[in-house]
């Protein structure tokens, strides 16, 4: 693993998530919890310290950090906001005060900080040699636009470049679209479930306000939101305390997103094309909700943003973008199979 990782410089920061080794089951450890007083649980950040073994946990007005020498965490109390090793991750629930000490949702612990630290314990994150891509939208489904072209034009072009990247690498690669062709997202998710030893990649662009005018711009990833969280921008339902065919592979979809996110921005700043990080979220996309594999939607820029709309619509942008989602392909499934030898 660390003989492989010397190969891929840009992961330095990133190496500590995929090589700790597990100890015990954060899962199966008796937690002492509390409730926020609206149904949520949570284990205070004292708790977290001790069971993860980092040495020093301080704070500084709203801010708290935990670190070790490989990882830092930086949380700030009533914000959902979290930098691990400075990727953003949106949690479900805020960073609260309870009883005295600083405490996280036993939601985020177990669904997101436990899976990254330690990807070694995630039992569904199996080998696999197929890469399923779905570019969004396709014929009458233009998706969002920018003066230069659609969505669903960049979503194929980019899904064209990561097929033939993962092909040089024996890769067995399936398109949920070739063409610009329109497809349900029934259709898409029936194409990748016909699949086994997989992991599936939706590639999206983005947009918000009116075009040409907004400020809104920067990267995206998202994973299907856990049992009993809501999606992204919206109340919670009834519906979403139900368990979906994407939750069985909640732990394996956040190290994905992860290692995707994280290389995907790091190497667009190393092509001198930086992106601001809009962080890791939550959703319940139906391609992510029904889609049985490992699952991230990837949001790779706006289009609405004048100066990110032509950066989207250079063949460097797009090359990069391509390449960066190969990379990190290559790496987590590098970390799965590491798992598997040890």
């Amino acid at each position: 693993m660390v003989r492989f990782l010397t190969n891929f410089p840009l992961w330095t920061l990133l190496v500590p998530f995929l090589i700790a080794a597990p100890v015990s089951q954060a899962a199966g450890y008796t937690w002492k919890k509390v409730n926020n007083g609206k149904g949520v649980e949570y284990v205070s950040l004292k708790q977290v310290q001790k069971f993860y073994k980092f040495p020093t946990l301080t704070q500084s007005g709203s801010r708290i950090e935990m670190k070790n020498k490989d990882i830092t965490l930086k949380f700030t109390t009533g914000a959902q906001e979290v930098l691990m090793n400075n990727v953003k991750f949106i949690f479900s629930n805020p960073i609260i005060a309870l009883r005295g000490s600083y405490h996280i949702s036993v939601t985020d612990l177990l669904k997101v900080v436990d899976p990254i630290l330690r990807p070694a314990s995630i039992a569904t994150a199996k080998a696999f040699d197929t890469v399923i891509i779905d570019p969004g939208h396709g014929g009458s489904d233009t998706g969002t636009s920018s003066r230069y072209g659609t969505e669903a034009y960049y979503n194929l072009k980019v899904a064209r470049l990561l097929k033939a990247h993962l092909t040089k690498l024996k890769f067995k690669v399936v398109m949920t679209r070739n063409t610009d062709r329109f497809l349900t997202l029934q259709q898409r998710v029936d194409i990748a479930n016909k699949y086994q030893n997989a992991i599936f990649i939706s590639i999206h662009f983005n947009s918000v306000g009116r075009r040409g005018a907004s400020r809104a711009r920067g990267i995206e990833t998202f994973t299907l939101s856990p049992v009993g969280v809501a999606h992204y921008g919206r109340a919670l339902k009834s519906s979403d305390f139900r368990s979906q065919a994407g939750n069985r592979q909640d732990s394996a979809n956040i190290a994905l997103a992860t290692a995707i996110h994280w290389g995907t921005r790091m190497k667009l700043k190393k092509a001198g094309m930086d992106v601001p990080d809009r962080g890791i979220r939550r959703a319940r996309f139906s391609v992510l909700t029904k889609v049985k594999h490992p699952a991230v939607l990837l949001e790779g820029g706006f289009l609405s943003h004048p100066a990110e709309s032509r950066l989207v619509h250079s063949p460097a942008y797009q090359k990069t973008l391509a390449r960066s989602i190969c990379d990190s392909i290559v790496f987590y499934r590098a970390a799965t199979l590491e798992k598997k030898r040890k």
